[in-house]
């Protein structure tokens, strides 16, 4: 299936200290999940992380990691962000839930699994104040000129760690190895990341990309990523992809931003097999949305 780009969705990025895999995730790992050839745990393939499961735990469940089974069935009928949540978020106009991609409810009750109570930590008074200033095409009220809107609004990226987190579709992604190198091809906006494994170091400081700059290598079965180089930041992303057994990929990402939060913190996102290819991702390649607003916004004026 095709999905098309919601062109105003902004995305909080992330933050995460460097944390290990449990001992509970080493100890359940399958000694029969596949291998490459040349020994490597496999982990190529296309994988989604689509979940329901909300980043953060929701306050009727506070001090409680998971649900029961039972709470699971009663609150995971298929549901995901509604029509009306999406029609509230963008009045304009928004798609109805054919197009979304809800995926299923884990145990867990939120995906942040550090710090322990399941909430994102504090934001420094820094990084509240370049929130309240952040230009966003859901929230700002008129636009002056294409950089009011986000590199999310603008279909350049979502960044990291927003580019492995799930949302409302595109929560695809295709893995390729080699023996010094892993690439990932992530279907929303179109994101490619590769990663060298032979232990180069990290590009120079100055040198910025959207994507920073990641190295990676191998700590036993689990594949290390560390990010560097964002965008205006000193933030660091720490991931580890580890083959469980031949459905699952535990995926941790753990980010350090002293600048943004006053803490790290991790998030757990699995990973799951899916059938076919992914897909174009047709965002503003193929709409007017940007000219349209900022049309709008100097009609406004003018009136």
């Amino acid at each position: 299936m095709v999905y098309r780009c919601l062109a105003d969705v902004t995305v909080c990025c992330v933050t995460v200290g460097v944390v290990s895999l449990s001992s509970a995730v080493q100890a359940g790992q399958d000694p029969a999940a596949p291998r490459t050839p040349w020994g490597h745990p496999d982990l190529r393939g296309t994988w989604t992380n689509a979940t329901t499961t909300p980043m953060e735990r929701p306050a009727e469940f506070e001090g409680r990691e998971f649900l029961t089974e039972e709470e699971r069935a009663v609150r995971d009928p298929g549901s995901g962000i509604s029509t009306e949540d999406l029609t509230a978020l963008m009045p304009t106009g928004a798609y109805n839930d054919f197009w979304l991609e809800k995926g299923a409810l884990s145990l867990r009750t939120s995906l942040l699994v550090d710090p322990p109570d399941g909430r994102y930590p504090p934001m420094t008074p820094e990084a509240l104040r370049r929130r309240g200033q952040q230009p966003s095409s859901f929230a700002q009220d008129g636009f002056e000129s294409y950089a009011d809107f986000s590199t999310y609004d603008r279909c350049l990226t979502r960044g990291l760690p927003g580019a492995m987190s799930p949302g409302f579709y595109n929560h695809n992604y295709q893995i390729v190895q080699t023996p010094d190198h892993v690439a990932i091809l992530v279907e929303m906006i179109h994101d490619a990341r590769i990663v060298p494994l032979d232990g180069r170091p990290h590009l120079a400081s100055a040198v910025e990309q959207w994507m920073g700059d990641s190295r990676g290598h191998w700590e036993g079965n689990t594949l290390v990523v560390e990010t560097t180089n964002l965008p205006q930041s000193d933030r660091v992303v720490v991931e580890r992809f580890t083959r469980i057994d031949a459905a699952t990929i535990d995926y941790r990402i753990n980010v350090a931003d002293p600048a943004e939060w006053t803490a790290p913190w991790t998030a757990a996102m699995p990973m799951s097999p899916t059938d076919g290819p992914l897909f174009e991702y047709a965002c503003h390649e193929g709409n007017h949305a940007v000219v349209n607003m900022l049309s709008g916004s100097r009609a406004r004026d003018r009136r």
